[in-house]
C-alpha cells in the first residue's frame, strides 16, 4: 500500500509539473503571438452566411460590437505549440501520448489552413475552407490514427459501462475515425463565445486526466493536464472581452485530441457525458440544418444553441459561465460512471 501511494504521489506530482510547464510556456509565447498577430493583422473575418446559404442576420446583430473592432484569430497556435513542446520534451510515449499528440497536430494543421484562408481570403460569406473539405481532411486523420490504434496498439474492443467489453475487430478503425470527426466538429461548433470552448475543453481534459490517473496511465494523464495548463493561459486572455480567438487551429486541435484521449482511455461511452455541452451544441446545429432543409423553418432563433440563448436575452457571459457549470457537473458524473461502470 505504501508503494502504491508513493507511485500515485509521483504520478500526480509529475502530472502537475507538466501542467505548470505548459502554462508558463504558453504565457511566455502569448506576447510574441500578440505582437505578430497585430503587426500582420490576423483579423478574424466574421461569417455572413450560414452553411445552408442564407444571411446570418441574427448572428450579425448579436455580435455587432465584435464586427466593429479588429480581433486577432489563430491564438490556438500558442497553446498547441506549448502542448507539443512540453509533450515532446518530457512526456512522449508510443502507447499513451503519440496518438493524442498526432491528433492535436493534425487537427491544428487543418484548422490553420482554414484560418489562413479566413484572414487572407477576399471572398464573402462563409470565410474559410468549405465544410465538406474540412470534413474529409479530419476524416483522413481519424482513419490513419485509427489504423495505428488497431494495428500497432492492438486495440479491438471498447468497454460499455456496467456491461463489459464489446469486441469490434477491424471495425474499431471507422469507429475511431467517427469519434475524432464528431468531437473535432463539436468543439469547433462550440467556439462561438468568449471563453466558451476553451473553458469547456479544459474541464473535459481535466476529467479525462483524472480517469487516466485512476487507470494507472500517468503519461496519458500528463498529456491531459498539459492541455489544461496551456488552456488556462489562453483563457486568461480569452475570457470576456476576448483579446483574441483560438481560431480553427485551436478548436480542431482540441477536438481531435479529445476524441483520441477518450478512445485511448477506453471511455468512448463516457465521452458524451463529460462532453455533454459539446453534444448539445453540435446537436442543435444539426437539428437547425435538418429542419431548414426538410421543413423550411428554423427550430432555434440562431444556432448553435449558445447563440439562441443570446437571442432570447441571455448576456454572453451568463451563457458561457452556465455552460461551464453544466460541464463541471457532467464531468463529475462522467468520472463516477467510469468508476462504478468498471472502466477504472
Amino acid at each position: 500500500m505504501e508503494q502504491l501511494n508513493h507511485a500515485l504521489n509521483d504520478a500526480f506530482t509529475r502530472t502537475m509539473l507538466l501542467s505548470v510547464a505548459a502554462f508558463i510556456l504558453a504565457m511566455f509565447l502569448t506576447p510574441i503571438y500578440t505582437f505578430v498577430a497585430y503587426k500582420y493583422k490576423f483579423w478574424k473575418r466574421q461569417r455572413t452566411e450560414s452553411t445552408t446559404g442564407e444571411l446570418l442576420k441574427v448572428f450579425t446583430k448579436l455580435h455587432a460590437d465584435k464586427f466593429k473592432r479588429n480581433i486577432p484569430t489563430m491564438a490556438g497556435m500558442v497553446f498547441v505549440l506549448a502542448i507539443v513542446v512540453v509533450t515532446f520534451c518530457f512526456n512522449l510515449d508510443r502507447r499513451e501520448t503519440w496518438l493524442p499528440l498526432a491528433a492535436l497536430a493534425g487537427g491544428a494543421i487543418v484548422g490553420l489552413i482554414d484560418d489562413i484562408i479566413n484572414i487572407r481570403g477576399a471572398g464573402k460569406g462563409v470565410a474559410g475552407l468549405r465544410s465538406s473539405l474540412k470534413f474529409l481532411m479530419i476524416t483522413a486523420i481519424g482513419l490513419v490514427l485509427g489504423w495505428f490504434f488497431f494495428d500497432r496498439l492492438g486495440v479491438t474492443a471498447v468497454t460499455v459501462p456496467f456491461i463489459g467489453d464489446w469486441n469490434l475487430g477491424w471495425l474499431i478503425v471507422p469507429l475511431f475515425a467517427f469519434v475524432v470527426v464528431a468531437t473535432g466538429n463539436a468543439v469547433n461548433i462550440s467556439d462561438g463565445l468568449d471563453g466558451l470552448a476553451g473553458g469547456l475543453a479544459a474541464i473535459a481534459f481535466g476529467s479525462f486526466g483524472v480517469i487516466a490517473l485512476m487507470q494507472g496511465n500517468p503519461l496519458m494523464a500528463g498529456f491531459c493536464f498539459t492541455v489544461v495548463g496551456a488552456l488556462l493561459s489562453y483563457l486568461w486572455f480569452n475570457i470576456y472581452p476576448a483579446r483574441f480567438f483560438m481560431g480553427d487551429v485551436g478548436s480542431f486541435a482540441l477536438g481531435t485530441a479529445l476524441g483520441v484521449v477518450a478512445m485511448l482511455t477506453n471511455t468512448l461511452f463516457i465521452l458524451p457525458i463529460i462532453g455533454i455541452v459539446f453534444v448539445v451544441e453540435a446537436g442543435s446545429s444539426l437539428i437547425q440544418i435538418f429542419s431548414k432543409k426538410v421543413f423550411k423553418r428554423k427550430i432555434f432563433i440562431s444556432a448553435p444553441i449558445h447563440h439562441h440563448l443570446e437571442a432570447i436575452g441571455w448576456p454572453e457571459t451568463k451563457v458561457t459561465m452556465r455552460f461551464w457549470v453544466i460541464a463541471a457537473v457532467a464531468s463529475f458524473v462522467g468520472v463516477m460512471v467510469a468508476l462504478l461502470g468498471g472502466i477504472i
